[in-house]
């Protein structure tokens, strides 16, 4: 059984920077990609970023791509995104999430297995 464990949410003022951390278990970590996704109140999941199976593709979502670094380490079978340059509007809750392939893909139905969520909220 896949699971996903997020942490490192927290509250930040805005300009300063976060980093939040899925840790995977229940099969080979390595083989598939990952990706973050966000939702703030009354509004619709929303891609952030994904990387691929080795690391070597990622894609960002055009509103953190500069300030946002998605990572992962196979060895502690652990990805992680690296958020700077925070914004009040980053503030959501942030899903990790895993695919059954190696592409790093933007669509969340593209994603089978989910975590239950890291809240990052930033102050203005």
């Amino acid at each position: 059984q896949v699971q996903l464990v997020e942490s490192g949410g927290g509250l930040v003022q805005a300009g300063g920077s976060l980093r939040i951390s899925c840790a995977a278990s229940g099969r080979t970590f390595s083989n598939f990609a990952m990706g973050w996704f966000r939702q703030a109140p009354g509004k619709d999941r929303e891609f952030v970023a994904a990387i691929s199976w080795s690391g070597t593709s990622t894609n960002y979502a055009d509103s953190v791509k500069g300030r946002f670094t998605i990572s992962r380490d196979n060895a502690k079978n652990t990805v992680y995104l690296q958020m700077n340059s925070l914004k009040p509007e980053d503030t959501a809750v942030y899903y990790c999430a895993s695919r059954d392939g190696g592409l790093a893909m933007i669509r969340p139905l593209a994603y089978a297995y989910w975590g239950q969520g890291t809240q990052v909220t930033v102050s203005s």
